[in-house]
């Protein structure tokens, strides 16, 4: 059985060799629009934003 200290060294190289693996991975970073902000407390708020449909065929 290996001291406790060793063994926790060895899962932090783990972990650091984990973490460097993943930031070399490439990755893609989508623009995606920011939120509206909230209304105010005891404002109502109107659903007349435009809203689309997307429909997506797996099947074919």
């Amino acid at each position: 059985m290996l001291p406790p200290f060793i063994i926790e060294q060895i899962r932090q190289r783990e972990e650091r060799e984990r973490l460097r693996h993943e930031e070399s991975r490439p990755r893609l970073e989508l623009p995606l629009p920011l939120p509206m902000p909230a209304p105010p407390a005891g404002e109502e708020v109107e659903d007349d934003v435009d809203r689309g449909v997307i429909i997506v065929d797996l099947m074919s």
